[in-house]
């Protein structure tokens, strides 16, 4: 480990940082454009809390619990940098201040409880949240960092890779978005009513915004300015641009018109399984999983209808599924050029690879779901997780926040009969 500060790689880090907390604010227009006009305000909030809520939960306990010394198994750190106790200016970590590389995983950790709000868009009690989000981050997303990315962690240690987070992001958020969506329930007139997105322009901007961050969120993780980081940024950029083609010829085929939500959407998919995967594959395997990634994410948002769950924002069906979509082509597509080792099936390496990220899919997702569950009701027992059918009917954002964001009234709730016979539009996608 460097034991001196390397300067270009402090450089691409503080800029890397910068770009991975903007994509909090980028999720917060992302999922407020995705949301009718009487719950943006309330759907922005809950992304913007995330980040006081989790820096404090983070800089007291969590950096320590998840990259500090291992107490035992590779399952959780010590409390030996409690309150960043330990740690200077003059500290170094992987070749950059200490206190950079706590800033930039706190960064990570931010995004993902903000991930997890959009599948409980319109009826979540905002006090609830505030209580859920640093709880969240300490009882699952603290854990899981260590397993996968802590120096002693034990699914690190087992040889499953995530380079950027498809384990700790994108399936820990996915599956703590499942099961808050069963402990809450759906929507009133949930697949009955057209909820579609009351503002498009608002989705692309903040996919956007993502797509520039995920940058910082890919190629800052190779933690140094180098042809790794270099390759890195270019899978990013190679799995967003098929990612959105593969969601666009999907609803071509099927619906018979690609729409401007498809392509946010796409984009999104490609980028979250890219994750995972950009430090492992090479440019053709980031084609590959983008694409396969657009297309098996454009199938399974509409899973919620068949299973009964309200996935509000589709956090399942783009961020569970196409990490596990991301995380497994690994295990198919892992180069020994990217990895300097493990290799996929694909090329020449075996099963073996592909078997690890299959164990840790499975620990990881049900770790997540099954803390998020039992959190929830929790929360819900003692709180009240979920607002009254009369507020929810008039309007979360005047509700619990005394504010509207359009003046001019409600748009993108279409009612029931609006579009004939159908209870949904063709090719809604229940937003």
């Amino acid at each position: 480990m460097p034991s001196s500060i390397d300067p270009a790689a402090t450089v691409w880090l503080l800029i890397s940082t910068a770009l991975v907390l903007l994509m909090t604010p980028g999720l917060a227009i992302f999922y407020g454009g995705m949301v009718r006009s009487t719950g943006v305000l309330n759907m922005l909030m809950m992304s913007f809390v995330s980040i006081p809520l989790v820096t404090v939960t983070w800089l007291l306990f969590g950096y320590s619990m998840a990259f500090g010394r291992d107490a035992g198994g590779g399952i959780i750190g010590n409390l030996g940098h409690f309150a960043l106790s330990g740690i200077t200016p003059a500290t170094v970590r992987v070749g950059v201040p200490e206190l950079l590389y706590v800033t930039f995983e706190l960064t990570f950790a931010i995004l993902t409880v903000a991930l997890v709000s959009g599948a409980i868009a319109d009826r979540a009690k905002f006090s609830a949240w505030v209580v859920f989000v640093p709880l969240w981050t300490l009882l699952v997303y603290v854990p899981i960092a260590h397993w996968v990315w802590g120096p002693d962690g034990w699914l690190a240690s087992f040889g499953a890779l995530d380079f950027a987070g498809g384990l700790v992001v994108e399936i820990a958020s996915g599956a703590s978005a499942l099961a808050l969506a069963l402990v809450l329930g759906p929507r009133i007139g949930f697949k009955v009513d057209a909820m579609r997105p009351h503002n498009l322009p608002f989705v692309l901007l903040g996919a956007g915004l993502l797509w520039f961050g995920w940058f910082g969120f890919n190629a800052g993780s190779a933690l140094k300015a180098d042809g790794v980081a270099a390759a890195v940024f270019l899978n990013t950029l190679v799995a967003g641009c098929l990612g959105m083609l593969g969601w666009l010829v999907v609803e071509r085929v099927r619906d018979g018109h690609p729409t401007t939500f498809g392509a946010a959407s796409g984009a999104v998919a490609g980028l979250v399984a890219i994750t995972p995967s950009c430090g492992s594959v090479d440019t053709l395997g980031a084609v590959v999983v983008g694409l396969v990634a657009g297309v098996a994410c454009s199938f399974a948002v509409g899973w919620k209808f068949k299973g009964g769950y309200d996935d509000s924002l589709d956090v399942v069906g783009v961020h569970f599924v196409g990490g596990i979509t991301g995380t497994l082509l690994i295990g198919l597509l892992a180069s020994k050029v990217m990895t300097g080792g493990a290799r996929g099936l694909f090329y020449g390496g075996g099963l073996a690879q592909l078997g690890k990220q299959i164990v840790a899919v499975l620990v990881v997702a049900s770790w997540a779901f099954a803390i998020s569950f039992a959190l929830g009701k929790v929360i819900d027992r003692v709180l009240g997780f979920r607002i009254s059918k009369e507020d929810e009917v008039a309007g979360i954002d005047f509700a619990l926040h005394a504010e509207t964001a359009y003046a001019e009234g409600v748009h993108g709730h279409a009612p029931r009969g609006l579009f004939g016979n159908s209870p949904r539009p063709p090719g809604d996608r229940d937003h």
